[in-house]
């Protein structure tokens, strides 16, 4: 009778970490799900996005003024959002920048509204209107927007080295081209450079179950050395590991990452490290950047290299590294003007 017992207890044990590994099985494959096109990206895609508008504040019935804000809505899977409201506007676009002037709401969707709670107020969502409320009392309304880099599909100059316009993929070793004629992540440069100027446009994939640095990763590295961070920072408070962060030296000033599936640009001014004649380096190498438009660091240096980087610091020129972390990410009208 006790080994009969013994057997039903392993048996029901087994079961349940039989059960417990297909759930984790369940769950991982969520968060590695990647959609690169909004036709497949489903109904939490078409809500997830950007608004702006004003709202009233302060007592509206003694006609009170109204006040500009942005709201930013992420997709978090199965019809669960969290939208953080920004007074002043959108990043670059308004936005104090002062962590007081940012609050998060949790919202899901029942039907076609999406309902959203935060601190003091209520917000919903319905046919791409997002609209306040504070006791039953509408605030005002916002709309979404959909926002382009000024830079989008800007032209190389006279003189500039076009290394991917989507007609193959010959200027970088392991290259590969996505089905929409894309560079995929994970390729090097075959060109080497120093001094230069570089534009690049990359589009994050939607990964709405996926978090932190688990959601379309990559990183663009200048001489195979430093790297800018890409990152689905969508929303996020903008650290150095996230969109537009130099990984592990500076947080960008203001997190311009555009929602998933946005084309976004990249526009770096970037000064290599200088070495006198017996290697010692003298002085560190420097860059600018523009996300999307907006400068996020000015002139900033790099005492290092940074995590992962594919070469060693040293004085001769390096090649741009276009950083493979599993996660789809794409690329396009990619090009330098060596200084």
């Amino acid at each position: 009778m006790l080994t009969n017992r013994l057997v039903t207890v392993a048996l029901f044990l087994l079961g349940t970490l039989a059960t417990q590994v297909v759930a984790q099985d369940a769950a991982d494959e969520k968060w590695r799900t990647a959609h690169l096109s909004a036709d497949a990206a489903g109904p939490d895609f078409e809500v997830q996005g950007e608004y702006e508008g004003s709202i009233a504040v302060g007592d509206t019935a003694a006609g009170d003024s109204t006040q500009k804000i942005g709201v930013q809505v992420i997709a978090l899977g199965d019809g669960r959002f969290r939208a953080v409201v920004l007074q002043g506007g959108l990043p670059g676009d308004g936005w104090t920048g002062k962590p007081r002037d940012r609050e998060v709401m949790t919202g899901q969707t029942k039907g076609d509204v999406t309902s959203f709670r935060g601190a003091g107020k209520t917000a919903t969502i319905k046919d791409e209107l997002l609209t306040f409320y504070a006791d039953d009392e509408e605030l005002g309304q916002l709309k979404k927007v959909i926002r382009e880099s000024e830079t989008l599909g800007m032209e190389p100059p006279k003189g500039a080295i076009v290394l991917f316009d989507g007609s193959s993929t010959d200027n970088f070793e392991g290259g590969q081209l996505s089905d929409d004629g894309s560079l995929m992540h994970g390729t090097t440069s075959k060109e080497k450079f120093g001094d230069c100027q570089l534009h690049l446009e990359f589009q994050l994939s939607y990964m709405p179950f996926a978090d932190g640095q688990r959601r379309s990763n990559s990183g663009v590295y200048l001489q195979g050395r430093y790297e800018c961070q890409v990152l689905d920072s969508f929303g996020l408070e903008g650290v150095d590991n996230e969109c537009g962060g130099i990984y592990g030296i500076a947080a960008p000033k203001v997190n311009m990452c555009f929602p998933p599936l946005s084309w976004q640009t990249y526009d770096i001014d970037f000064t290599a490290a200088k070495f006198d004649e017996t290697g010692k380096l003298q002085d560190d190498a420097r860059m600018t950047v523009r996300h999307n438009g907006v400068t996020i660091h000015h002139n900033i240096k790099l005492p290092r290299s940074t995590a992962a980087a594919t070469w060693k610091l040293g004085p001769e020129p390096g090649p741009l590294y276009l950083q493979d972390h599993t996660n789809p990410v794409r690329y396009r009208n990619i090009w330098m003007v060596k200084r």
